[in-house]
């Protein structure tokens, strides 16, 4: 069918002498099927991209205005050609401008080319892998994943906008909204990157200091202060009796660098993303003394990140970015494609890691540095709901350890940075089940956290700063 016809118009005559009704003959109308396979032709070709399929659209609309009557159409389009009609129709009528007006109106993508900044770790897996796997495209968009350096630079570059968005630690964008050490800028996290994929990694030297009470005295490495890895290390560290501000040094220290540090022995060990961990038993330098799914099954660790001005001045950017990555999250969730997609993001554009190394990750079955190999799936997990109650449990570890002062709301934070209801829209339209609520109930290392008492939950802790 050419783009200038329409099932559906309204100069249709139903007539009875065919299967259609609208010729006076089985004959007629063998013989307009004819002509329409032969002479009738789109002026354009089958459109390959959103803009030629608005053009086809208003070009139809405006062919079907010139000529009402169907005879008469197809009489011009016979006559002239395809490719002169759309030519003449250009002449009288301004087909862009039009094709801008009608995409706008059909949730038109405002910015195509976009960057979106990552620092290389398997918690970025979503954000990273929709770009080789075509995810991004799919969406519309022209993504350019950037490879940064650290999270100070992740923050800055997106903060002076040179990133559109960015992969961040699931803290970060509540730390920059509530102005924690700086001006505070509204910040969004829509979607959950990675839940569990950290671990407690120690310097090969250690491998029979297993009791953290012998830890006194450590050095340790996380990749940032307002980090999920910080507050699990403290928390793990004053389980077990110390004090994460004076028994033990803990340094920020860039994912990329700590297997580095380790090596040196600057470092005693690191709570760190993998594939670092997996790294540091690969190279023989370090072990795995335990996973942060031991401590919380299921807890969260990095974000996709944006201003809460990229989100309001570019929504259906916004969207389709967002939906791109929840899309990969989906295909991410399935066991079947982990060795696929660790192939995908282990080049150095991306990871920079040996395949094993990142296949070690994504499917559990990995060496453990003390001649074990363990089977653990969910070693790191993929569910890109933000729920509400992370943000709260997050915000209550920053009030634990000083880094924010006097009263905290909790869910109204919670609920403007976390954006919930945004993420369970596009869940459904990838074929995921977002949950029907937007808060839950869970226990770090057997201690249950209610989101609706925060300060309690502060109160009961022996070791804080508040």
């Amino acid at each position: 069918m050419s783009i200038f016809d329409d099932p559906f118009r309204s100069d249709r005559r139903l007539t009875s002498g065919c299967v259609c009704g609208r010729h006076a003959s089985q004959m007629e109308h063998d013989h307009a099927a004819q002509v329409d396979a032969q002479q009738r032709q789109p002026l354009a070709a089958a459109p390959t991209s959103e803009d030629e399929r608005y053009k086809g659209v208003v070009a139809s609309a405006v062919m079907r205005a010139m000529f009402p009557q169907d005879a008469a159409r197809r009489a011009f389009l016979k006559s002239v050609g395809a490719s002169t009609a759309l030519a003449a129709l250009s002449q009288f009528f301004p087909l862009g401008p039009a094709t801008e007006v009608f995409a706008q109106g059909a949730g038109a993508i405002e910015k195509k080319s976009i960057k979106v900044g990552f620092i290389p770790i398997t918690c970025a897996t979503p954000i990273i892998m929709a770009h080789p796997m075509g995810f991004y495209a799919k969406h519309g968009l022209d993504v350019e994943v950037v490879k940064t350096a650290g999270w100070a630079v992740i923050r800055d570059k997106t903060l002076n906008k040179e990133y559109d968005a960015a992969h961040m630690l699931s803290p970060m964008p509540l730390a920059i909204t509530i102005g924690a050490g700086a001006a505070p800028i509204p910040y969004t996290a829509p979607a959950i990157e990675n839940i569990n994929g950290q671990a407690i990694t120690l310097a090969m030297k250690h491998k029979d200091k297993r009791d953290p009470k012998s830890w006194k005295g450590f050095k340790f490495a996380v990749p940032f202060d307002y980090s999920m890895h910080n507050y699990l290390l403290r928390y793990y560290l004053a389980e077990h009796g110390l004090d994460p501000d004076t028994d033990v040094q803990i340094r920020a220290v860039p994912p990329p660098e700590m297997v580095a540090n380790l090596r040196a022995d600057n470092i005693d060990g690191f709570l760190a993303p993998d594939p670092v961990n997996q790294r540091a038993v690969y190279d023989g330098v370090g072990f795995i003394h335990t996973l942060s799914k031991e401590l919380w099954d299921g807890h969260p660790c990095c974000v996709f990140a944006a201003s809460k001005e990229f989100v309001t001045s570019a929504p259906n950017t916004y969207a389709a970015l967002l939906k791109a990555i929840i899309d990969a999250t989906a295909y991410a969730t399935k066991a079947e494609n982990r060795k696929a997609i660790a192939e995908a993001i282990a080049p150095a554009n991306y990871l920079n890691q040996p395949v094993t190394v990142v296949e070690q990750v994504l499917t559990g079955t990995y060496a453990d540095g003390l001649g074990n190999v363990k089977k653990v799936p969910d070693r790191i997990a993929f569910d890109p709901f933000p729920w509400e109650s992370f943000a709260v449990w997050i915000l209550t570890q920053m009030k634990r350890w000083g880094q924010i002062k006097g009263e905290v709301d909790y869910k109204s934070v919670a609920n403007q940075v976390f954006l919930a209801t945004d993420t369970a829209k596009l869940m459904k339209e990838v074929g995921l089940t977002p949950p029907t609520t937007t808060t839950k109930t869970f226990a770090v290392m057997g201690k249950t956290f209610d989101p609706a008492k925060p300060d309690e939950y502060i109160a009961g802790f022996k070791i804080k700063r508040v």
